[in-house]
């Protein structure tokens, strides 16, 4: 049975200008054949078992040739799949997505096309720039910078006369050409242009001036492809609607060392208020399964009087466990649940039930201190944590009743690539390294080895709280900063203030 091809619009490069029907093909596809212009964190949408073929193309150097991608489209259809053909921007827009639609129905493969946001117009939205304005422009003009024949010629004479605002894409190799034929033409010299590098990205630059000198400007901030060329009067009111490089954390690079499972949150909050973000996972969280000590605590879970709950992932795991085994939340009636902090408790609040004690202060020793107000030596504590935690709690609270440590996780090493990481600061400013745990930190020195304090010495390091600051400093490494609440938002609330510094 044959499959289908969705020809999909990724957007001009921000993840989240994807349409809601292109991320429902992408999460429903088998295949997902992908461009260099389509955001990689899109692929994370996928489900499991996805397969994925990188095309990529850029200037002079095409990992795969239009034929061979069309050929690659077809048969991965024609083997039964359903197909997500990523491509930046919109697949109609100079995307070459009407030959692969061409290729396919002449070969009897059904397919939908599946519009983005454009580059010319969302590119040079996130620039501040309108592609249309009542006073300055009412039409605009996209154009190829980059011709099927390089033998052939633009219409420059029309070109150079029309009033609205002219888009040129894949036009920074030709700027010179552009420039200078559009004024031999009669475009007056003085007329704004504006270059826009690696729109709606935080890579995005921006670069004005106007046709006599955007050439020499361009160099001197050594422009190049992926960037779009506006040329008119609209240019001149990114002062003004400028919005996408006035965020915060607009440019500062933010190297997030927590759990691939735990990142989404922090990735995303941090791309909107405009960082470059990059994801060097150190740990991963690994549950034990099978776990017969659990599962002997669950159904004998009325002997307790209190759970005590340290992290999101033994609060997923221990209510996971629970439902697997045929209960759900009313199994812990009348059973006291105590959290460590505020995210621990948010992850519990999820299953129906609120905290009854959450410490003022996110940390072992200030949970102890709540829970001795109230247990007495006829309580009993479950407390289903990480095989690696401290041992201050149980210790403290074994003084006070008697106590059930089930070890339901571990947090193993995970497999990074400490030369992609180098390579990708190498050049860099305004680095930050954030620690959420000792296990991140002492997992991050370990995997950059030798080359750790190269690494950390390129960039400030953030800590999530006294226990991860106390590893850091044993180890030689001094904490820029400390977050007042020892949470994830404690780190956000520091860089923030950076932003705002």
């Amino acid at each position: 049975m044959k499959g289908k091809v969705y020809l999909i619009g990724a957007g001009p490069g921000d993840s989240s200008l994807i349409t809601v029907k292109g991320l429902k093909c992408i999460k429903n596809a088998d295949v997902i054949v992908y461009d260099r212009l389509a955001n990689d964190s899109l692929l994370e949408e996928a489900r499991e078992n996805c397969k994925f073929i990188y095309v990529g193309k850029e200037a002079k150097n095409h990992a795969k040739t239009q034929d061979e991608i069309n050929e690659i489209i077809y048969r991965e259809a024609l083997d039964g799949n359903i197909v997500a053909r990523l491509k930046g921007g919109d697949p109609y827009v100079f995307g070459r997505g009407g030959e692969e639609g061409e290729y396919l129905i002449k070969r009897d493969i059904p397919f939908e096309t599946v519009p983005g946001v454009t580059s010319p117009i969302g590119g040079l939205a996130y620039a501040g720039i309108p592609i249309t304005h009542r006073d300055y422009a009412s039409s605009f003009h996209v154009i190829t910078g980059h011709l099927k024949d390089e033998n052939e010629e633009l219409n420059w004479s029309s070109l150079a006369k029309l009033k609205g605002t002219l888009v040129f894409l894949m036009g920074v190799s030709n700027l010179k050409k552009i420039c200078e034929n559009l004024i031999e033409n009669g475009k007056p010299e003085d007329t704004p242009v504006a270059i826009i590098n690696w729109a709606t990205t935080p890579y995005q630059r921006v670069v004005e001036g106007n046709l006599s000198n955007i050439y020499e400007k361009a160099l001197e901030e050594k422009i190049t492809p992926p960037s779009l060329i506006a040329v008119g009067e609209v240019v001149k009111l990114r002062k003004n609607l400028n919005f996408f490089d006035k965020k915060p954390l607009f440019g500062k690079i933010v190297v997030i060392t927590r759990a691939k499972s735990q990142k989404k949150e922090s990735v995303s909050q941090l791309k909107e208020l405009g960082a470059i973000t990059y994801e060097f996972p150190t740990i991963k969280i690994d549950e034990i399964s099978p776990n017969l000590e659990l599962d002997e605590a669950i159904e004998n879970i009325d002997r307790y009087t209190y759970i005590v709950l340290t992290s999101k992932n033994g609060v997923d795991i221990f209510f996971n466990k629970m439902f697997s085994l045929g209960y759900d939340s009313r199994r812990l009636g009348g059973i006291k649940i105590g959290a460590i902090g505020p995210k621990t408790g948010k992850a519990i609040e999820k299953y129906g039930i609120k905290p009854d004690i959450i410490p003022n202060e996110y940390v072992a020793e200030a949970l102890v201190e709540e829970l001795k107000n109230v247990l007495n030596d006829k309580d009993r504590v479950l407390i289903p944590r990480a095989k690696s935690a401290r041992p201050y709690l149980v210790e403290e609270l074994s003084k006070l009743c008697k106590v059930d440590e089930v070890k339901i996780y571990d947090t193993l090493k995970e497999q990074c690539n400490p030369n992609e990481l180098m390579e990708f600061l190498n050049d860099k400013e305004e680095i930050y390294f954030t620690f959420t745990s000792p296990s991140t930190f002492n997992n991050f020195v370990e995997i950059l080895g030798d080359r750790s304090k190269d690494i950390l010495s390129k960039g400030r390091i953030i800590s999530i709280g006294p226990i991860t600051s106390k590893t850091i400093k044993q180890n030689g490494y001094k904490v820029y900063s400390e977050a007042e609440k020892y949470t994830v938002d404690g780190i956000m609330d520091i860089l923030l203030k950076e932003g705002e510094a």
